[in-house]
């Protein structure tokens, strides 16, 4: 029963040949393809306004050179934010609860940003390194924690982008399978604990959408020290 729990997280696979790819390129069918037309129905203009708005949202913190930027990170939201909230779905597979893709983007993102900063701006980039006002004794402990904290971020961009979407389809696998086997025992519990399930999802759906978020806004902040 406990490995069962888990099986939904093991990556898909048909004839021996693993389906992620699939999964991450089928969002990208909900979209609508350019035309003469862009907006030429309401559903285009609600996908506009909310492009807009993320766009917006992500380069407030930005400075004019990090807006080159824009359209990278706006795609990684909306790509985060549909595979997130695709997964909530019955019989679905969320490529985001796997940490070696979580890494797979947070890594390279994060050294990008990194290297931008020591490129452009290298005395700038490793005085983060060192505070002002550092006493003389503790320089050599304060670059070495400096140090460790800058190299665990995209470790901690993923992991807590698996460890959320995780934790969440766990408890909605365990409220589902406890309301199952207690319909027939206790059909008033088993009322109640559906109605938790619901609410529950609802939480999901907005842990989805403010993870996402949250992968990217760390992304742009890092790339603001940087530039």
């Amino acid at each position: 029963m406990n490995l069962s729990f888990f099986d939904q997280f093991s990556s898909p696979s048909l004839l021996g040949i693993p389906l992620v790819l699939l999964s991450l390129l089928f969002p990208a069918l909900l979209f609508p393809s350019p035309g003469n037309r862009w907006v030429n129905n309401r559903l285009s203009t609600i996908q506009l306004w909310l492009l807009h708005l993320i766009t917006k949202q992500l380069m407030i913190p930005l400075n004019k050179n990090g807006h080159k930027w824009a359209l990278m990170l706006t795609s990684l939201m909306v790509m985060l934010l549909t595979i997130n909230l695709l997964g909530l779905l019955p019989y679905t597979f969320t490529p985001t609860t796997q940490l070696s893709m979580n890494m797979a983007l947070a890594f390279p993102l994060w050294l990008a940003t990194l290297l931008t900063g020591l490129r452009n701006k290298p005395s700038a980039s490793l005085a983060h390194l060192l505070p002002e006002g550092t006493p003389t004794p503790l320089i050599p402990a304060l670059i070495l924690i400096e140090t460790t904290s800058l190299l665990i971020r995209p470790l901690a961009l993923g992991v807590r982008l698996t460890a959320n979407l995780t934790a969440g389809h766990l408890l909605i696998q365990l409220i589902s399978t406890a309301a199952i086997a207690l319909a027939p025992i206790l059909p008033a519990v088993s009322v109640l604990t559906v109605a938790i399930l619901l609410l529950l999802t609802i939480l999901e759906v907005a842990v989805a959408m403010i993870q996402a978020y949250v992968f990217v806004l760390l992304l742009s902040l890092y790339l603001q020290e940087n530039i």
